[in-house]
């Protein structure tokens, strides 16, 4: 504690995941907030931020060293890699990393908290046992999410501290930059379709348009990540965290298209990455005919992520009762998450308003 106050870190506070638990975090008024990324940031009341390389091992001594204060690590960094087998290796160290310095110099660490997902499952490899529990066996190695984990069990014995770790669905929430975000591929992909003047099509694999699948709302996942963080009882323990609902696109797609006020036509199996890799002109066209915030085409196109999730045609989902039995009740209506998403990147000035939306804003 400082100033009576905990002391978080968030390491990877530049991603959809990491802001938002920095957001949550300010809002709760009980914590001072270091946030680590490559990049850094703009450093405001209670909130400090540290530009760090974590794969450099004398980099993270030099600039995790004055964090002596810290009482919670809250870990939800990311190196990508272009196979299952390169990501162990830079995840796990980043990790070990920051746990070697902090360990060493804060006497009042009380809690290190592990975002992972649904990758322990196996559920990116193809289809898996649903719904998946966090008590489910292993799956064949590679899987830095699970040599994290062990990671953390290992470090664990004979400490006063404890982890906790975390596993969400596919998460959604504002966030530019990200390699991860559903969200933003979709509105983009919606705006650039009415843009054009074309139907919205899901892009994906024919059976994902009908497999059950849900989501994790990024404020939820935060609320839920401080939760385990803080209460005794969730020590040691690892928690699927999602929605609470399940949809299938074949459903929700034409909420979507009605939000964009679009048709909607057959979906179309095609590869975003190759469709949308000319899009760019386009792209500086609407932020200029339509008065947007200057953004690089580079941050909101996460188009490969959107390529992988709607590549999933099976069923993806986890049983979220674990948390739920530990105390963990809330839950957010998926379609109202998306909505929600939508209308904040408008208000950002992200993508364009529709016709009706900008008549009405004139009145």
């Amino acid at each position: 504690m400082r100033n009576g106050k905990r002391v978080a870190v968030v390491v990877g506070a530049s991603g959809v995941i990491g802001g938002h638990l920095v957001e949550h975090l300010r809002r709760t008024g009980e914590w001072e907030v270091i946030g680590l990324s490559r990049r850094g940031g703009q450093d405001e009341p209670d909130l400090r931020h540290i530009a760090v390389d974590l794969l450099d091992s004398e980099d993270a001594r030099n600039q995790l060293g004055p964090l002596s204060a810290t009482t919670h690590i809250f870990y939800a960094a990311y190196q990508d890699r272009p196979t299952w087998a390169g990501l162990v290796e830079p995840n796990v160290a980043m990790l070990a990393n920051v746990i070697d310095v902090i360990e060493s110099i804060a006497p009042n660490l009380e809690h290190i908290s592990l975002m992972q997902g649904y990758k322990v499952y196996g559920a990116h490899l193809g289809p898996f046992k649903t719904p998946a529990r966090e008590n489910d066996p292993n799956h064949m190695p590679p899987e830095f999410n699970v040599d994290q984990q062990r990671l953390l069990e290992d470090r664990r014995r004979g400490k006063s501290w404890s982890w906790t770790a975390i596993r969400p669905s596919v998460v959604c929430g504002f966030g530019l930059g990200s390699p991860m975000n559903l969200a933003t591929v979709i509105a983009i992909y919606a705006s650039m379709s009415k843009e054009l003047g074309v139907p919205l099509r899901f892009p994906g694999a024919p059976g994902a348009y009908t497999s059950l699948i849900e989501m994790t709302d990024a404020d939820l996942l935060a609320e839920a990540t401080i939760w385990a963080a803080t209460t005794p009882e969730c020590a040691d323990e690892a928690f699927n965290i999602n929605n609470g609902d399940l949809f299938r696109w074949e459903n929700m797609w034409p909420k979507v298209a009605e939000f964009f006020d679009l048709p909607v036509a057959p979906p179309l199996r095609m590869s975003l990455t190759d469709t949308m890799a000319d899009k760019e002109g386009l792209w500086k066209k609407m932020i200029e005919s339509h008065d947007l915030l200057p953004t690089p085409y580079r941050d909101v196109s996460s188009w490969q992520f959107g390529d992988f999730v709607f590549g999933w045609d099976y069923d993806f989902f986890a049983d979220g009762s674990k948390a739920r039995r530990f105390g963990f009740s809330r839950h957010v209506e998926t379609e109202k998450m998306f909505t929600d998403i939508f209308s904040d990147l408008r208000r950002r000035r992200i993508i364009p308003a529709t016709t009706s939306q900008s008549r009405e804003a004139l009145r």
